[in-house]
């Protein structure tokens, strides 16, 4: 994900829990919206100071206060990570033949520094047309329409066809956190069980002119999965410098990665994807993807594509340098050097070959391993007709004349851990944010006001025409 740096303005001021925000008129059914979005914004769950579990108990009261009983929903934690806890909410279908639909979340954020946020991050601010907090899009937007709807459901006594799910988890941003997406695919897999999981990673985009240009429907993802690079050597004084150097072995493999190109694949997805793209790309941009799609090996058609830096990623495993240690003083010579490279890897790839690889591009002095955690290997998700035919149907009504196009992301979800038990993962769309992502993972991240409402109409929608 990318840091964005926002220009400056005006704190404006903080807004009352349950009450409309004074520049916006909402309707009464979107001001129960925005107080549930409101009070899970401004509910702190980052890793370092925040707890999800009060998050989840939060969510829960109010399904409760909807009509749901103790029968129907489950918080869970486990002893060691007490805030880091989530909750599912199950609303059963008529049909015990079809498999259910799961709402899938998560609760978590990055971590925000009030010092860096031209406004408190934990407080959801109107100014403009955004709400401004970290959370607002990632992932608090979904994960609070995902709760209104099902609190929408009951209070409107829906009964679906298809059993719905919903699971709001912890875990998702930090790598060595623990993961609750994670424990429930190990540990309760039958509360979990579904036909399809409906996600974030999907969503619009709004070009510089505010205006919608397409939407997107993430199907597939990479793997997220970090390496350690490691130089040792005996070190000396520095005054007799010799050969055989840490930092300088080290920075050669790194380099050595940085002048590496994966090979191009191509999944359903993808050539999907390009194949939908090509025609609205124009000049030799267009035409080099229309090369590539013929011949992966084009060399020079995968130049001049790869000066995209989505396509180049969507194209292929990539892996990066991303942070370096080294030496334990400034007149003695490195007795170590360490970098870790951090690869996003290609459907159908495994975590052990791209190790491979790896220890291939460093030489023999320098040592790859595989840090923990080791995440599932990524799975093709079908491009099913039954997913994409409702998601474009829906969209036609509520965004007319905006084309929808498969996506597999360059990143990476908690959907993994579902694939990884056989459930298919849709990153669904609806939520459009500007092309600068939003802050999202940055600084003053934000949400057009217009977008998260019409992103929940368009979502409350889709789940129904997936639930019959």
């Amino acid at each position: 994900m990318r840091t964005i740096r926002q220009a400056a303005f005006g704190i404006t001021a903080i807004l009352a829990a349950q009450a409309a925000p004074a520049q916006t008129t909402l309707s009464a059914d979107q001001q129960s919206f925005f107080g549930l979005y409101k009070e899970l914004v401004e509910t702190n769950t980052t890793l370092s100071a925040g707890s999800c579990t009060q998050a989840a108990a939060q969510i829960a009261t109010r399904l409760k206060a909807a009509g749901y009983t103790d029968n129907d929903i489950t918080l869970f934690s486990v002893p060691d990570h007490p805030k880091e806890g989530g909750i599912v909410a199950i609303l059963p279908g008529s049909n015990v033949r079809l498999k259910p639909v799961l709402l899938l979340g998560h609760l978590d954020v990055v971590e925000a520094k009030r010092e860096d946020w031209v406004r408190d991050p934990f407080k959801l601010i109107e100014e403009g047309d955004y709400y401004y907090a970290r959370g607002t899009v990632d992932d608090k937007a979904m994960a609070a329409v995902w709760a209104d709807s099902m609190i929408r459901f009951k209070a409107a006594g829906y009964k679906p066809k298809r059993t719905i799910k919903l699971a709001l988890t912890c875990g998702e941003e930090t790598t060595f956190a623990w993961n609750g997406a994670q424990w429930l695919a190990k540990n309760k897999p039958d509360l979990i069980a579904a036909e399809f999981v409906l996600n974030e990673g999907g969503g619009g985009r709004i070009d510089a002119q505010g205006k919608r240009s397409v939407l997107a429907m993430q199907v597939g993802e990479k793997a997220a999965q970090n390496y350690t690079f490691a130089a040792t050597n005996p070190g000396g004084h520095s005054s007799q410098p010799v050969p055989e150097n840490a930092i300088y072995e080290l920075a050669d493999a790194v380099e050595a990665v940085r002048g590496y190109e994966f090979p191009i694949k191509f999944s359903e997805t993808t050539r999907a994807f390009f194949t939908a793209t090509a025609p609205s790309v124009p000049g030799e941009m267009g035409d080099a993807i229309k090369r590539l799609l013929a011949d992966p090996s084009d060399a020079a058609a995968d130049k001049i594509v790869s000066t995209d830096k989505t396509f180049h990623s969507t194209l292929r495993t990539t892996c990066v340098a991303t942070l370096l240690n080294a030496g334990h003083a400034e007149n003695a010579l490195p007795q170590r050097a360490t970098a870790n490279i951090n690869c996003r890897i290609f459907p159908g790839e495994t975590v052990e070959a791209t190790a491979a690889k790896l220890q291939e591009l460093a030489g023999a002095k320098v040592k790859v391993t595989i840090n923990q955690p080791v995440r599932p290997t990524a799975v093709p998700t079908p491009l099913d007709p039954k997913l994409l035919g409702p998601a474009k149907a829906v969209a036609a009504k509520h965004f007319p004349g905006v084309p929808l196009v498969p996506l597999m992301s360059t990143g990476a979800t908690d959907g993994i851990f579902f694939q990884a038990i056989g459930i298919p993962v849709y990153g669904v769309p609806g939520m459009f944010i500007d092309a600068d992502f939003n802050g999202v993972h940055g600084l003053n991240e934000r949400i057009r006001i217009k977008s998260l409402y019409d992103g929940r109409a368009y979502l409350f929608d889709l789940v129904k025409a997936y639930a019959g």
